[in-house]
């Protein structure tokens, strides 16, 4: 199997274009029509983890965390990214990162594998992205159905959060005398390059034009973080320990106490103190995430209890996700999860 063919699952599962503007997801060592011997996944790349997948023999690491976020000016082996990578290269070991694009995913996301750990119901996206665009485009009447047909067959085998929606009215242009047709449609922005390679192999046949617009529609299957309910209330010390024992946790660093049962609970995974304001706007009793800092704790104002539990512990499920959604894809490829424990923090 080539590595093109592991990539064109994982972008379809997770289309890059809804990773966030500071990420790096995607390949980020190595050569697409290399040849698998086998995949690692993890949340970090580090040395021990490709040590790990070099005792194994396998060539492809796919990571959550990118192991480059900002551009290299040096690669002397001076740091541990910079060595990570000579070692890749060295060896032929290919990198790919999933990042903020599986974040952002609702199904088979980071964020619903902590809300099934949970036992959440109900559970909906915390704050769902604009994920549509419109696309109208003019075509000579007798072509159109040839263009429609065309469209209509890009959403196959494309990721569940695609749609396409066709809307086409008839006009005529009285300088060539011709009749148009008008098609417009309504798309999920991880659609956008597939049609427009459509329409460009469309325009080599004949007179088209196209435009393209934002629109303001939300969807429910694409966004940062999730809200769902308990089964049945629990006090908050009561819950704050099933938490820490769900999420494998040394410590939970939480603010005081509301002397209010937990039932709404909202999350994200990682650094989500961004989403705050969205989890009391929608009436949670605890924002569970990580990376919080000292005089954020105050933003709970008595309205919410944040509980921070720890990035890599929030994300530490993500490679055994990967792997598993993987393996079920291709079945007889050998697959297998870091056995490293890639957490720099360590509790005392």
């Amino acid at each position: 199997m080539k590595l093109r063919n592991l990539i064109t699952f994982l972008e379809k599962v997770a289309p890059p274009i809804y990773q966030e503007d500071y990420d790096n997801c995607g390949l980020i060592v190595g050569q697409i029509d290399a040849d698998i011997t086998g995949i690692i996944t993890c949340l970090d790349v580090t040395e021990e983890v490709l040590k790990e997948a070099l005792d194994r023999q396998y060539n492809v690491v796919v990571s959550h965390h990118p192991i480059i976020f900002k551009g290299l000016k040096k690669l002397t082996g001076q740091t541990y990214v910079e060595r990570v990578l000579l070692q890749a290269i060295k060896h032929d070991i290919a990198i790919y990162a999933i990042h903020t694009n599986l974040d952002n995913m609702y199904h088979r996301g980071v964020n619903s594998k902590i809300a099934e750990k949970l036992g959440l119901q109900n559970t909906a996206i915390l704050l769902p992205k604009k994920a549509t665009r419109k696309l109208n485009i003019w075509i000579p009447a007798v072509h159109s159905e040839t263009l429609k047909k065309a469209l209509l067959g890009v959403v196959e085998d494309l990721p569940q959060s695609s749609s396409l929606t066709i809307f086409s009215g008839l006009s005529i242009d009285n300088n060539q005398q011709e009749a148009f047709i008008e098609i417009e449609l309504l798309y999920a922005i991880d659609l956008e390059n597939h049609l427009l390679q459509v329409i460009k192999s469309m325009q080599l046949h004949t007179l088209l034009t196209y435009h393209t617009s934002d629109t303001n529609n939300l969807t429910l299957s694409i966004g940062a973080g999730i809200i769902g309910n308990l089964p049945t209330a629990m006090p908050e010390n009561e819950f704050l320990a099933f938490l820490k024992s769900q999420m494998q946790t040394a410590c939970i660093r939480h603010t005081q106490y509301l002397g209010k049962e937990i039932r709404k609970v909202a999350v994200c995974g990682g650094a989500g103190g961004f989403l705050l304001s969205q989890a009391i706007r929608q009436g949670a009793d605890i924002f569970i995430t990580s990376d919080y800092k000292y005089h954020e704790f105050f933003d709970a104002d008595g309205k919410i209890m944040i509980a921070d539990i720890g990035h890599y512990e929030s994300e530490q499920f993500t490679a055994d996700l990967l792997s598993s959604w993987i393996s079920q894809k291709f079945s007889t490829f050998a697959v297998s999860s870091t056995t490293v424990r890639t957490n720099p923090v360590h509790y005392y």
